[in-house]
């Protein structure tokens, strides 16, 4: 056996479809659900993309992977806009929470004023600042 480093787009779809067969055989069927990947895209009249949230929804939760929204349109409500209709979609899907992470240096604000909470921080990382990792649950 010999290990290697490299980067394989091929090969990371493979390891990561074995965690999941894995993760799968050990959680019960009434848990399980497809893997699904989710965005919604904000465009300008000219169908510029100036915005968008992505998102990963599996076993009832929706995990949210990035929001942007381009510096001339920021403040304008369409970041909250675009996280509305994400949470609704998730919603929608029966999710009992939505999570995700940002830096001190991103909007770690924005999202507590959505009503998230935090749940952990990884303090000086990078150095200098903090990542957040904040939860809004829909569950009781």
């Amino acid at each position: 056996m010999k290990i290697i480093q490299q980067w394989k787009q091929s090969d990371s779809e493979f390891i990561k479809k074995k965690v999941i067969e894995h993760n799968m055989e050990q959680i019960p069927d009434e848990l399980k659900t497809s893997n699904e990947n989710v965005s919604f895209i904000l465009k300008d009249e000219g169908q510029k993309i100036v915005g968008g949230i992505t998102g990963t929804m599996f076993w009832h939760h929706l995990h949210i992977d990035f929001l942007w929204v381009h510096k001339r349109v920021r403040g304008k409500g369409y970041g909250s806009a675009l996280l509305k209709e994400m949470e609704n979609y998730a919603l929608k899907n029966r999710c009992r929470f939505v999570y995700l992470d940002t830096f001190s240096f991103q909007a770690p604000e924005f999202y507590i004023k959505h009503g998230y909470t935090v749940f952990g921080t990884l303090e000086n990382h990078p150095k200098g600042f903090n990542q957040y990792f904040l939860q809004k649950r829909y569950e009781k």
